[in-house]
């Protein structure tokens, strides 16, 4: 028992402590005789979407999964926390001094685990823009008349986008997703504009800092019947001399209906009973 617990204590401390609703796509085609697992965990096998032919308008609703992408533990995928040259963000000297009071797990600053002050490590929300920085897992979009609702994976949590013609409120309270209204570009682009942001977050698993004043732009474009591409830009001039883009054009593809999407919570009991195992390793001896 305590084995399997060791098991998934350590995969929770890598990767983390770690619609239209009234209608289904008429685009798309269903071949029932392909088959593919729910879920990692059960097995069980379900009839798998095969959708053809070019996008719906003004459609992103769906089940949409960014494969391996999506993780991102060197930081933002576009920029990572490599020490290249290239990834270097435009830091501001209020920029800097923010950088170097971060302390992350992984990339070129990296610390040991213990030593992180990654406020992900203790159960505090990703918010955004860091939900699509790291383990950016399937997600499930949703869209009403007033808003689009995007469901994540990674904390098992949602964010509303207002598509009603709402302004940004004057004065709002920061909070942990941010106020996040959007409008269709085109017919096949979602742009997104979010700001009031909690400045407790970090950016991306690299620690990359952020104001007050962080604004944020998604762009998803869906690319045809089965795919979206989701591009984030990051905009503080406090942290940051110019925009800078985080994630370029990160490929989903569209999974079936039947596709249950798992569940990936950050547990304060799990990291506790972790951290005692790792602290006594001796600890094991009663699971042999």
């Amino acid at each position: 028992m305590l084995k399997a617990f060791v098991r998934s204590a350590i995969l929770f401390v890598v990767t983390g402590p770690f619609c239209s609703l009234a209608h289904a796509q008429a685009t798309q085609q269903t071949n029932s005789s392909v088959a593919a697992p729910v879920d990692g965990w059960t097995g069980q096998r379900v009839p798998q979407n095969q959708p053809a032919g070019p996008a719906p308008r003004h459609d992103i609703f769906g089940i949409w999964d960014p494969g391996q992408g999506g993780i991102q533990a060197m930081g933002a995928a576009a920029m990572p926390e490599d020490g290249k040259a290239e990834h270097k963000l435009p830091y501001t000297p209020a920029g800097l001094e923010a950088l170097n009071l971060t302390k992350p797990s992984n990339g070129s600053r990296s610390v040991l685990p213990g030593d992180t002050n990654d406020p992900v490590v203790t159960c505090n929300a990703q918010g955004i823009p860091r939900e699509d920085l790291y383990e950016l897992r399937t997600t499930q979009i949703l869209q009403t008349p007033a808003s689009v609702m995007v469901l994540y994976e990674f904390g098992k949590v949602w964010r509303v986008i207002w598509t009603d013609g709402r302004d940004f409120p004057k004065n709002a309270a920061a909070r942990w997703f941010g106020y996040s209204i959007g409008k269709w570009e085109d017919d096949y682009t979602f742009v997104v504009q979010t700001c009031c942001i909690n400045d407790e977050t970090w950016v991306d698993r690299a620690g990359r800092p952020h104001s007050p004043d962080l604004h944020i732009e998604e762009r998803f474009h869906r690319v045809d019947a089965s795919t979206l591409e989701l591009t984030v830009t990051i905009t503080d001039q406090k942290m940051y001399t110019k925009p800078w883009v985080a994630l370029n054009k990160l490929h989903f593809k569209l999974q079936s209906w039947n596709f249950d999407v798992t569940e990936m919570l950050c547990s304060p009991l799990e990291l506790a009973q972790y951290n005692r195992f790792i602290g006594n390793p001796a600890s094991d001896k009663d699971s042999k």
